[in-house]
């Protein structure tokens, strides 16, 4: 069975949203070998429509390990309101994203991953769909933003190891809530 991780970069005050602005400046080749061993080891990139227009106008014109890997990887995008995708090798989902995630866990193949915790991500755990969740947490307070969780039920995970880095990112990785007990946990 595959496993979805889901890594998110994010702010000391738990913000997520637009990391170019101020996580950049801690991507060192630490981060860059930790990235790209994680997407060596997943066959296919899931993303909600946000992500995919974040992603998709800047990755396709890169080149290196990481970008070529990204670009040339499968890339599944979960959304209502798309019809077409021009990044290669992007297939649009637009049917619940609970049931395509579930069945594509059972396929054959290595893992999948999402980066970013958006509204794909956060259904997912909302539903034990997610088997790691690896946050990176950076140094910096940015007072307001989109909030890595949104209000909803109690999920509990299971620290899996705590790294702090020398750019002063800690990295936060957690099994989902499948893992967090043994057992799904009520809640």
């Amino acid at each position: 069975m595959r496993k979805l991780h889901v890594g998110s970069l994010v702010s000391l005050d738990g913000v997520y949203g637009e990391p170019r602005g101020w996580a950049s400046e801690y991507f060192d080749d630490q981060a860059a070998e930790l990235s790209l061993r994680r997407l060596l080891a997943c066959d296919a990139m899931l993303m909600g429509r946000n992500t995919y227009e974040y992603f998709a106008p800047a990755w396709p014109a890169q080149s290196g390990p990481y970008p070529d890997r990204l670009n040339a990887m499968p890339k599944y995008v979960f959304s209502s309101k798309l019809t077409t995708a021009e990044w290669n090798n992007t297939t649009i989902v637009s049917g619940d994203p609970v049931r395509a995630v579930e069945e594509m866990k059972r396929q054959d193949g290595g893992d999948l991953v999402i980066y970013g915790l958006g509204q794909l991500a956060r259904t997912l755990l909302e539903h034990d769909l997610v088997d790691e969740l690896d946050l990176w947490v950076h140094p910096v307070v940015l007072g307001a933003g989109a909030p890595l969780f949104r209000p909803g039920q109690l999920k509990r995970l299971r620290l899996l190891s705590a790294r702090p880095r020398a750019t002063g990112v800690v990295s936060l990785r957690y099994a989902g809530a499948r893992d967090a007990d043994g057992d799904r946990p009520a809640g």
